[in-house]
């Protein structure tokens, strides 16, 4: 089931007494969800994703523009009618009801031409259980389980009904760092062999980039860009979705543009073909890094944490907008950072140096493929 969303804005009454001034919590949101795509709703708190999810499924009424299920506009729905299943930061379960009887809950309220037998809704109810993996936990209480398998729960819930839109509010955040790795696992798994159309919503880019088809990132309740998650990652529309995505985050500097060349402090770091003269932010990855002597850009060597497989090389510079630079280097390359030296160089590798313009913050873009390969 394909979702649209067509000038979807929403604006709450704002609380001060002297200036009420309304908050657009969503504002002109254009988007068309594919069907059966797992999307990625991503942005810091107070960006208006959990309010979009929240006009998906009914829970809030836009100020103005429309919600599509397929062709069908839903927008005036109640959420009881707009066939979802919805599931919370929370879980939301009933404590004193088993874990059979909580997943069979939303069945038993099915009315009409919809109402099954209480076999049905067994089968029904068994089969979402064991496409989440707890059909051994049917007879216990939410108390009796784990955090992980609580949530599991309240997904095999929102199942049971086969609904046509499948939407997660943060479902991981009460979870510790192991137990998210494997119930998003589990999310990713359970999407692709339902095919339902489904919607997640979180603050945690690592989440939204590894289990996502695309992911929309959003602040201000305005959308900053749309894409596959590694596409956004390795082209960035302004300075906000850049130092929003990756893990170290980007390193941002001041910079100038001048006779083709990007210059950071004294340094004539890189060739930017195409690109207009003048101040910019360079931003450039942990990994854009290479380590080697006589490089272009030196920064002064602050330490070298060692992170098995990889390398930080912390170190700083007057034109960094941060105190810190983390540059990441394979292990091969730990005999080359002597710590007893006070500066390391580095060359930059093209694809991971981004610029942006000073006042807009909107990318800038420049002729790599005129650089030579390192």
């Amino acid at each position: 089931m394909k979702v649209v969303l067509r000038n979807l804005t929403k604006k709450f009454p704002g609380r001060d007494k002297k200036n009420k001034v309304d908050v657009i919590a969503v504002n002109d949101f254009d988007f068309e969800i594919p069907d059966g795509k797992l999307i990625g709703l991503l942005g810091p708190s107070g960006c208006g994703k959990s309010t979009t999810l929240n006009l998906i499924s009914g829970l809030e009424k836009p100020t103005s523009g429309q919600v599509f299920f397929g062709e069908e506009d839903v927008t005036g729905l109640p959420p009881e009618h707009r066939g979802i299943g919805l599931v919370f930061q929370n879980y939301a379960l009933y404590p004193h009801l088993t874990v059979r009887q909580n997943i069979l809950f939303p069945l038993e309220n099915l009315k009409g031409k919809d109402k099954l037998s209480k076999a049905e809704m067994l089968e029904k109810a068994m089969d979402a259980a064991r496409l989440v993996q707890i059909d051994e936990l049917m007879e216990r209480r939410p108390g009796e389980l784990s955090g992980g398998q609580q949530q599991r729960v309240a997904i095999a819930r929102a199942l049971v009904k086969r609904p046509r839109v499948l939407l997660l509010d943060e479902p991981l955040s009460n979870l510790d760092a192991r137990l998210r790795l494997q119930t998003r696992e589990e999310i990713k798994r359970i999407q692709k062999e339902t095919g339902i159309t489904t919607i997640f919503v979180t603050h945690d880019q690592e989440e939204a980039m590894s289990i996502s088809d695309m992911i929309v990132v959003m602040k201000d309740g305005m959308v900053q860009q749309i894409g596959r998650p590694q596409e956004v990652y390795d082209s960035p529309a302004n300075l906000f979705v850049a130092k929003f995505l990756g893990t170290p985050p980007v390193n941002v500097f001041e910079g100038q543009v001048k006779d083709g060349w990007l210059t950071i402090g004294k340094d004539a770091v890189l060739p930017v073909k195409g690109a207009a003269e003048g101040p910019v932010y360079a931003g450039i990855r942990p990994e854009g890094f290479l380590l080697r002597k006589g490089g272009a850009f030196g920064c002064e060597l602050s330490g070298v944490e060692v992170m098995g497989r990889d390398i930080s090389v912390v170190c700083a510079n007057s034109a960094s907008l941060s105190p810190a630079i983390r540059a990441i280097i394979g292990s091969e390359n730990m005999a080359e950072v002597s710590m007893d030296a006070r500066q390391v160089r580095f060359d930059l590798k093209p694809g991971k140096v981004f610029l942006f313009d000073r006042k807009t913050e909107e990318r800038i873009e420049f002729d790599a493929s005129a650089i030579s390969r390192l």
